[in-house]
């Protein structure tokens, strides 16, 4: 009785059909393709540009700040000795 149930399981199993590949879409749907190279192209032209303005942006505002820095020191020094020469 269990051979024979699983006799009729193994063949209803086997005479099922296996689904076949169908076609799918074609390479014109899936790739790309030159519109999408060209953008992709654009995107990072002007990613790297944006990085290089904002390392030129940085460096200018640290040699500003050091421009600065010097500037306070020059006038600090320069105040001091301007009060030390006042005094007798």
């Amino acid at each position: 009785m269990i051979a024979d149930a699983l006799l009729r399981a193994s063949v209803w199993l086997a005479a099922t059909p296996t689904p076949t590949p169908s076609s799918g879409p074609s390479e014109d749907q899936v790739t790309p393709g030159v519109v999408g190279f060209v953008v992709t192209f654009l995107v990072a032209v002007a990613a790297v540009l944006l990085v290089i303005d904002m390392v030129r942006r940085i460096r200018r505002v640290r040699y500003r700040a050091e421009i600065a820095a010097k500037l306070d020191a020059e006038q600090a020094a320069d105040g001091g000795s301007a009060e030390t020469d006042d005094r007798p």
